[in-house]
């Protein structure tokens, strides 16, 4: 009988033991579970703020050389209106004199170059007002795109189109007008240098939680995959990235080149 108990305090002993043992497993267990759920939230977020401050960085630098590169160009805008302009202002005033001062039969001959001088002229002014900010909010975006599609139709191209579509959205940052602008102005331009197409467009699709702006032209293209990111086409993704719009450009060679920005009103 004595040996019987024994026995069975013995049994029970280890069961106990086993118990706390399995219980103080579970306890460890469940302090590393915690402590590598903690690690990994505490990991996560630092590396999530470091993220953010290495955005936060990239936008600055991207904000810092856009405002640069407006800079330039309102200096080169001044520049071609105060200084050229006024050249060739003077120029053509002086052609004007010279012309009443020949012989009938030769004034004709200074009709091509008085007419070649004040269309530069326009030109010229023209482009100037397109460099400067405060003439492009002046106006408005959608006039100032107007404008430049006509200045490129007067250059180069057989039709340049501006198609709206809904009823029209204030962007969140007037600011912001002017950077989708100087994208669409160097496409504009790349399309003038690169494209050899004869035909343009832009479409603004204004939507309630979005504007949705397309450019077209129909010329010679290329393979994306080949193209190299040049200073233009990182310039404009740059640009896209700092108001946050969605960039994409397609192209294939013979089938023209589509520029889509998609720029959220929220």
């Amino acid at each position: 009988m004595v040996q019987t108990a024994e026995r069975l305090t013995s049994t029970a002993s280890e069961r106990y033991l086993l118990v706390y043992m399995i219980l103080v497993l579970i306890i460890i267990t469940s302090l590393v579970i915690v402590f590598f759920v903690v690690f990994q939230k505490r990991k996560n977020k630092l590396l999530q703020e470091r993220i953010k401050q290495q955005q936060a960085f990239e936008a600055e630098i991207i904000q810092a050389q856009t405002e640069a590169q407006e800079q330039t160009l309102k200096n080169i805008g001044w520049e071609l209106h105060d200084n050229v302009g006024q050249l060739l202002s003077f120029a053509s005033m002086q052609l004007s004199i010279l012309k009443m001062q020949v012989a009938d039969n030769v004034r004709d001959k200074f009709k091509d170059t008085t007419e070649a001088l004040s269309n530069g002229l326009k030109e010229v002014r023209a482009l100037s007002k397109t460099l400067n900010n405060d003439v492009i909010l002046n106006i408005g975006f959608e006039k100032s795109i107007t404008n430049e599609l006509d200045r490129m139709k007067k250059m180069k191209f057989a039709s340049a189109e501006l198609k709206i579509i809904g009823d029209k959205v204030e962007f969140k940052d007037r600011k912001h007008e002017i950077i989708i602008f100087r994208i669409l102005q160097e496409f504009l331009s790349n399309s003038v240098k690169y494209s050899e197409a004869e035909n343009i467009s832009i479409t603004l699709d204004y939507k309630p939680e979005s504007i949705i702006i397309t450019a077209k032209d129909d010329g010679k293209g290329f393979s994306v995959n080949d193209i190299e990111q040049g200073s233009g086409l990182i310039n404009m993704k740059s640009r896209a990235t700092l108001i946050q719009a969605k960039f994409e450009l397609t192209s294939h060679p013979n089938e023209g080149v589509e520029l889509v920005l998609n720029y959220p009103l929220s």
